[in-house]
């Protein structure tokens, strides 16, 4: 089990490097003046590159954290509410995900109308999430 609890974290750990870097190239993105075009595509070949590196990522990362709570009982049972909290975080780190895959689209088809400092704002979301889910594993405060 402590393979697979070491694997579970080294694949949150680099997903989680990708959910913090990339709105942090959508910041540079909104940032970019119109007629700069060549810094434009540069960006959103980074930005497509690590979007697409985080999801291979995210695949395993889950997988692992399945495994723990399925295979080995892991936030089962009573007083186990930590884990239904920290799923649901889960579920938000995916949707926040997923949106910066939309996000992604958007700067790609020029549709894009945000501000880098919505970006600015944006990109903390995961950094809270983080701390909540970290909160609720270590701490287990219900």
């Amino acid at each position: 089990m402590l393979w697979i609890k070491a694997l579970h974290i080294v694949f949150i750990a680099s997903w989680f490097a990708g959910l913090f870097y990339l709105p942090r190239i959508f910041v540079n993105l909104a940032m970019v003046e119109p007629g700069s075009v060549a810094e434009r595509e540069r960006l959103l070949l980074m930005s497509r590159k690590l979007y697409r590196f985080m999801t291979i990522l995210a695949v395993p990362a889950l997988a692992l954290g399945l495994w723990l709570w399925l295979h080995y009982g892991i936030g089962k049972g009573p007083g186990q509410g930590w884990m239904h909290a920290k799923l649901l975080i889960v579920v938000a780190l995916l949707g926040y995900h997923h949106s910066c895959g939309v996000l992604l689209r958007k700067f790609e088809s020029g549709q894009m109308q945000r501000s880098h400092v919505w970006f600015r704002w944006f990109n903390e979301a995961p950094v809270l999430m983080m701390f909540a889910a970290v909160i609720l594993v270590v701490v287990k405060p219900f």
